[in-house]
């Protein structure tokens, strides 16, 4: 019989801020991305911690991610994953863990569901010990470069129904009687996808929409606390680019590493 099962946006639901931004500075300290590139990164980690991101904005991001990501190493892509780990679990919402547990006491399977890499996504649901994860696949060519493409639908908006539809038809789950949490009108569409939506700490206009509709609304974070991470993850960037640059300049340059910027990373087939 079809089961019920809880779907969890990641970043600003099951944790504080992005997940990108960690994985930019992982590759910043490998040289794979420039110094202007990480500042422009740091003021949008900013500016997406205190109102979200447009779909125009995240469009543009997507080409950016595609175009940097042609010709990257996947395995240099993979060695980068416990450090963007690292810096994540810390960052998980204890609220959210707990919600996450509840649903697993009543026999709901629980997942990730992202625009991250689908596998630093499944990596991060293994270690919080989640039935799986749902990310951005990126098309990985015969010689384990990034073709540039992605491998399946983008993560967001319309993209993440598509998955999470697919994804129930193999694995009889009943989406009218499952929960999908997000914090951002963009996930309206996932949202809607199931029976019972809810969301955390949600942008003004997803609040607008919850209330109209009677959802439920899970509130946790203040304005101050976002504008002290947000700041203290823009110092923090800053920080950890002077010091690769420091570094940088003690030691002899590493050969064989693409200079081309990541994201995510998926093996076709």
């Amino acid at each position: 019989m079809p089961r019920a099962a809880a779907f969890f946006d990641l970043d600003k639901t099951l944790m504080a801020g992005s997940s990108g931004m960690h994985f930019a500075r992982a590759a910043a300290r490998t040289g794979m991305v420039s110094r202007r590139q990480m500042t422009r990164w740091a003021l949008d980690h900013l500016r997406f911690r205190l109102r979200g991101a447009t779909d125009d904005e995240t469009d543009a991001v997507l080409a950016q991610i595609k175009e940097l990501l042609r010709g990257a190493r996947e395995r240099d892509l993979a060695w980068m994953a416990p450090e963007v780990l690292a810096a994540i679990i810390p960052r998980i919402y204890p609220q959210m863990l707990d919600e996450v547990r509840s649903h697993q006491d009543a026999g709901r399977p629980v997942f990730i569901v992202s625009a991250a890499g689908n596998e630093l996504v499944s990596m991060l649901a293994y270690v919080l010990v989640m039935d799986g994860g749902i990310g951005t696949a990126y098309e990985v060519g015969a010689d384990g470069a990034l073709t540039g493409e992605l491998d399946g639908p983008f993560m967001y908006g319309p993209g993440k129904v598509a998955a999470i539809e697919r994804f129930a038809a193999e694995h009889d789950i009943d989406l009218a009687t499952s929960y999908a949490y997000s914090d951002s009108a963009s996930d309206l569409p996932m949202l809607q996808a199931v029976g019972k939506p809810v969301v955390v700490n949600p942008d003004q206009r997803l609040a607008e929409i919850a209330k109209a509709e009677g959802w439920r609304v899970m509130r946790f974070e203040k304005l101050g606390r976002r504008l002290a991470i947000a700041a203290a993850t823009v110092v923090a960037a800053s920080v950890g680019w002077g010091g690769s640059v420091l570094a940088s300049r003690r030691r002899p340059a590493r050969r064989g590493l693409p200079r081309r910027k990541v994201t995510g990373r998926r093996r076709r087939g």
